[in-house]
């Protein structure tokens, strides 16, 4: 990312660009099991710029609900005075509403609860060091507000509440545009999250924010993170790229490929993409399509888990494809991953292993040498969370 001219606004947490939403659609069918959609949002004139593999940060407000929900089971009016985190005077529904995370009980809040309870709250014994697990399962699927509910003897002031709230922070999304190809504004592909717990239907904060609280007059306070090592090969350069971007992983490749399009760049390319069925869920399929019959896409392979009997998933498709996989990587390909942390890059990591070990007659510990290698020599890249 470009460093900012003299004299430029510096966009950051504390001081974020007040951008506007230029236009929203569904990337999922109706019947697909959750709701993902594409954002595209005017950067305006604030000189905002971005690279392919850098984050969008928004700092979303909370549902209005919610926080009404919360003042009720606070017995407090909302008009209270009180601090935000910058130590300027707010009333306490702007705080709740902008400011503090009330989605996520802080412990010093559930110690509060503990001691206005005498002990006779269930989370006296959760908060004991042996008790880490049973607490973890307790919280699940509960927000602030169902800990208030749950123990109305705990009364707060309105002050000594926020102070025991944590801070609301950003959320960062992989961007999915690139400004060779839109210019001033800036894309974001986001699964909505929603889920019912404890008789109460429940959404995470950003993500619904987008969904459902935006309007074009709504500011959606923004700053550019960027992407550190996720970048692509300079346009002139012959280096593959083979890139493993399932369900709203695909981001950050659909900003690669939209610059490797804008920039002509060399070198071929191969995407890897996975989600629930090709029917309900085949994000930004026409683009990919196009990319595959322009040559910006050399190869496209799709994992659909539920289209059929037995699952498939991206990992399945890097081992069927793995001889011609070991002659990108014999060619010098970088490797890109964006995604889900816990399973689907673990998966693919082991996948990787075995492509490397299968077709390249290396024992294990070899093959485990040559990924090694690979991410000394940057071309194993990961942007995983």
């Amino acid at each position: 990312m470009s460093t900012p001219e003299a004299g430029k606004p510096v966009y950051n947490v504390k001081n974020p660009y007040l951008a506007r939403l230029k236009s929203a659609h569904d990337l999922s069918a109706p019947e697909a099991p959750k709701h993902t959609a594409h954002y595209e949002i005017d950067l305006g004139d604030s000189g905002l710029e971005y690279t392919p593999g850098d984050s969008l940060a928004v700092l979303a407000t909370n549902d209005p609900k919610l926080v009404e929900d919360t003042l009720k089971a606070l017995e407090l009016t909302g008009d209270e005075k009180v601090l935000n985190p910058k130590k300027e005077e707010v009333t306490l529904r702007q705080a709740l509403t902008t400011s503090y995370l009330i989605t996520e009980p802080d412990k010093k809040l559930m110690n509060a609860i503990a001691e206005k309870t005498s002990g006779a709250s269930p989370l006296a014994d959760l908060l004991l060091p042996e008790n880490k697990e049973p607490l973890q399962k307790y919280l699940w699927g509960r927000f602030v507000v169902d800990l208030l509910e749950e123990n109305p003897g705990a009364k707060f002031g309105a002050e000594e509440f926020v102070g025991l709230l944590k801070k609301l922070n950003v959320r960062l999304y992989s961007i999915s545009s690139s400004q060779r190809a839109v210019g001033p504004e800036v894309h974001l592909t986001v699964a909505t999250v929603r889920y019912h717990s404890h008789g109460r239907d429940r959404g995470g904060v950003a993500s619904t924010f987008l969904a459902e609280r935006l309007t074009p007059e709504t500011p959606i306070p923004v700053f550019v993170t960027p992407g550190k090592g996720f970048r692509l090969p300079e346009p002139e350069e012959e280096t593959p790229i083979i890139m493993c971007g399932p369900g709203t992983g695909i981001a950050p490749f659909r900003a690669f490929l939209q610059d490797r399009k804008a920039s002509q760049a060399k070198g071929k390319a191969w995407l890897f993409f996975g989600e629930v069925s090709q029917h309900t869920c085949y994000f930004y399929k026409d683009e990919f399509e196009g990319y595959l019959a322009d040559g910006t896409l050399t190869r496209l392979d799709c994992a659909w888990s539920r289209d059929q009997e037995q699952k498939i998933y991206v990992q399945h498709k890097i081992r069927e494809a793995g001889e011609e996989l070991w002659q990108w990587l014999q060619q010098g390909a970088i490797v890109y991953i964006c995604g889900d942390a816990a399973r689907m890059a673990v998966d693919v990591d082991l996948a990787l292993h075995h492509v490397i070990e299968e077709h390249g007659g290396l024992s294990a510990e070899a093959a485990a040498e040559y990924v090694e290698q690979m991410k000394k020599d940057k071309r194993y890249r990961r942007d995983v969370y």
